[in-house]
């Protein structure tokens, strides 16, 4: 909290130059962020989370609809370097992982990017990326979701031999009314979310070592239908076929920073947090490249176009029954739950941060001092995903959550080396190799991505972009705690 009491050359506050420029680009030191760690409103974030708790949320958050999913729109449009997609994705997701990891380790806090952006490069540029965050957090949760209800059906038909009705079970313009199976799974995380960090985490570790477990299976059974003959036309789309499956797939890869939101739950964030990060990556990605190498062996690329359960329909085609497809769908209806219960843990992480600076309404910041959990913003938060989630189709969502996760990675980059310029002397538990390079890699990495995407894209990205700075300046910058702290 700010120590109003305090004499004022005592008392921490922003720094920054006056007038309007000065109050666009006030930052919040980083002693002051870290001093704040875990205080909310009427009570405080529990620190419960050990490194494997983190690690599987960041797996958690990060193995699921991208590859049981995702996978199917991604083939049509690189056909079988979809591999190379995966790896260009990753390579991306690495370099901001990279960044991630030395920020999370010298700033453990609960808003990831945004505190992060908030500690180097000023209030009006952390505030568009905590906007970027809502982007990528919440309308991913809608995404995940929505995949999610293509596998339950495909559970249900292969058990019970009967599917939820396309108009319960598709979005509007999709054929359906709603998507119920993507509203309820969203409300189902709510409810675990509730009762406490350390709960849900423990439930979560359970989901991904199902999921795990699931893809390998996968990787087992379709391999026996491998041809390497469906590798023969390998790049049939040249390489903006791949740059453009690798932009959509790089939502695959946004959970990973999801342990950098709990900051102010875990145990030992400085050691903990940058560990967490890069084993989860690597572990995603060898399974992601893996997975996508044999689904492309045992089908031909073509074959994916507008296949749903992708996964499943291939197991159930290499092994000629239906019940290997079944446990499969099986396996994904509880590992993509995992992804919607830590994903929307680090939507409402980041809106908590996000309240505590002022820039949001308070309620977004009060903790349940019986659960110590952010227990409104969770409720908000959650049926505002379970209402994207139940009306918008799949691929709007995809592409949008990845304009936004690109965009607020890129701003990691520039902010691990604004800090080292800015505090160079600054512990750090963890260090980028090789200097500024991946940094300007990472960044790279991402703005390329960015523009690979379609010009629909775009236009949304920039309408939300407008809305979050028309409520910055109407509401934020003057409700910013350290605008009260300069008056």
């Amino acid at each position: 909290m700010l120590d109003q009491g305090a004499p004022p050359q005592n008392r921490p506050g922003p720094s920054g130059a006056g007038g309007l420029g000065g109050r666009l680009m006030r930052r919040k030191p980083v002693e002051l962020l870290v001093a704040e760690g875990g205080q909310g409103e009427g009570g405080s974030l529990r620190r419960s989370l050990g490194m494997w708790q983190l690690t599987m949320i960041s797996i958690g958050a990060t193995l699921g609809t991208g590859i049981f999913v995702v996978l199917g729109e991604s083939v049509p449009k690189a056909g079988p370097a979809v591999t190379l997609s995966f790896v260009l994705a990753g390579l991306t997701a690495l370099f901001s992982a990279l960044s991630y990891a030395e920020l999370a380790g010298s700033i453990p806090v609960a808003g990831s990017s945004y505190s992060y952006a908030y500690a180097t490069m000023g209030e009006l540029v952390a505030w568009v990326c905590g906007w970027c965050l809502v982007l990528e957090y919440g309308v991913s949760v809608a995404a995940v979701a929505v995949g999610w209800g293509e596998y339950l059906n495909e559970l249900l038909d292969g058990t019970i031999g009967v599917t939820i009705p396309a108009v319960l079970s598709s979005a509007p313009g999709e054929g359906g009314v709603i998507n119920l199976p993507g509203l309820i799974v969203v409300l189902l995380a709510m409810v675990f979310l509730l009762g406490g960090a350390k709960e849900s985490a423990r439930v979560n570790t359970i989901m991904v070592i199902v999921k795990i477990a699931a893809l390998v299976l996968f990787c087992a059974i379709g391999f026996m239908g491998f041809k390497s003959g469906n590798y023969s036309d390998f790049m049939p789309l040249g390489t903006a076929g791949v740059s453009a499956a690798a932009a959509s797939l790089f939502f695959s890869y946004i959970g990973f920073d999801a342990a950098s939101t709990a900051g102010e739950e875990a145990k030992n964030p400085q050691r903990d947090l940058p560990r967490a990060i890069m084993l989860s990556l690597i572990i995603v990605t060898a399974l992601y490249v893996l997975v996508a190498a044999v689904a492309v062996g045992a089908w031909n690329w073509a074959d994916f176009e507008g296949s749903e359960a992708t996964l499943a329909a291939i197991m159930n085609d290499v092994s000629g029954q239906s019940f290997w497809g079944t446990l499969l769908a099986a396996g994904a209806v509880i590992s993509i739950a995992s992804v919607v219960l830590t994903v929307l843990y680090g939507q409402t992480r980041v809106l908590f941060a996000m309240s505590r600076d002022g820039l949001v309404p308070k309620a977004f910041g009060k903790v349940s001092k019986k659960t110590g959990t952010p227990r409104v913003n969770t409720v908000i938060v959650s049926l505002f995903c379970a209402a994207l989630a139940s009306v918008i189709p799949l691929g709007k969502l995809v592409d949008a959550t990845s304009i936004g996760t690109l965009f607020a990675f890129g701003l990691v980059n520039i902010a691990v080396i604004v800090l080292r310029r800015t505090r160079p002397d600054m512990p750090r538990t963890f260090r980028v190799p090789l200097g500024w390079l991946f940094p300007v890699l990472g960044f790279a990495f991402c703005a390329y991505n960015m523009f690979s995407l379609d010009s629909i894209t775009w236009v949304v990205f920039g309408v939300w972009m407008a809305v979050g700075l028309v409520f910055y300046f109407v509401y934020g910058m003057s409700r910013s705690r350290l605008a009260s702290a300069e008056k």
